[in-house]
């Protein structure tokens, strides 16, 4: 057993290199100049333009008004992460606190409806969202951003099979001490839910932080774009002999996934746990 473990080991430490050195060579790459980076390729190596080059897309204002910079991407990034994880978990829960206990007719039939929707992800259905939103007049607001997004069956689903595993000896027992459908859900359901809803939380924050496409339809003014538009319009600049700014691009990049890690970090232990445990 003991000759297996230093094998075990090494391939564990090969895979963990194989997962870092892109975002190392990322990182490193981001503090040298655009030129060099042209000339050069990728660097293993740090060089001497590292905070110069984030302090310049945090702060610098670009874009064709000349106002967007990358902190205002990212906090709409942030926004856009966030509202989106939240609001998913505030609909699923609701949906899936409805079908397991309200027991209305035709409730597993409405559920395979809705978990059927995970076969129309959103480039599927793109047009008519836009078109509603487009009627709505919420193009170019962050209500237009999140709203759409929410509609899928991913929470509905894992909250319905967390809430059937709920004994019903707590309904029973809230029951009896007169609570309603309400103050069950907020005193019961919800406290026994954190686990899965950190677990909710970071798939979706991760989900809706990396979107890309909808952003770039719902948002023509500046002040609305995300991290993922500003990398694609930084590299889109390669105009006759200028060179794209290459270690601003990588120095996004890096930026925007510091979030997505932060809360996985924060977060995994009650997302291990959200998604394995069994006995509620």
């Amino acid at each position: 057993m003991n000759r297996v473990r230093p094998f075990d080991h090494f391939v564990l430490i090969l895979g963990t290199l194989f997962m870092v050195l892109p975002v190392a060579v990322a990182v490193m790459t981001s503090t040298h100049t655009a030129v060099e980076i042209h000339s050069h390729g990728l660097f293993l190596t740090p060089g001497g333009h590292g905070a110069e080059t984030y302090a310049t897309v945090l702060t610098r204002q670009g874009g064709f008004t000349g106002q967007v910079t990358g902190t205002r991407m990212m906090m709409n990034s942030l926004i856009l992460g966030i509202g989106f994880a939240v609001g998913k978990i505030v609909l699923s829960m609701a949906a899936a606190y409805a079908l397991v206990y309200f027991r209305f007719r035709f409730a597993s039939f409405l559920f395979w409806i809705i978990f059927t929707t995970l076969l129309l992800p959103l480039e599927v259905r793109i047009m008519p969202s836009y078109q509603v939103m487009s009627d709505l007049g919420l193009l170019n607001s962050y209500t237009g951003l999140i709203v759409p997004l929410l509609a899928s069956a991913t929470g509905t689903f894992y909250f319905r099979q967390f809430f059937k595993s709920v004994p019903d000896e707590l309904l029973e027992a809230a029951r009896i001490d007169g609570a309603g459908p309400f103050k069950f859900l907020i005193d019961v359901l919800i406290p026994l839910s954190r686990t899965m809803m950190a677990a909710i939380f970071i798939i979706m924050f991760v989900y809706g932080w990396n979107q890309y496409l909808w952003p770039m339809l719902m948002t023509t003014e500046e002040r609305f774009f995300t991290l993922m538009r500003g990398i694609k319009q930084i590299l889109q600049v390669w105009v006759g002999s200028q060179i794209p700014d290459y270690n601003e691009a990588f120095a996004l990049a890096i930026l925007a996934l510091a979030p997505p890690v932060l809360v996985v970090v924060v977060f995994q232990r009650w997302f291990i746990k959200g998604l394995t445990e069994s006995d509620k």
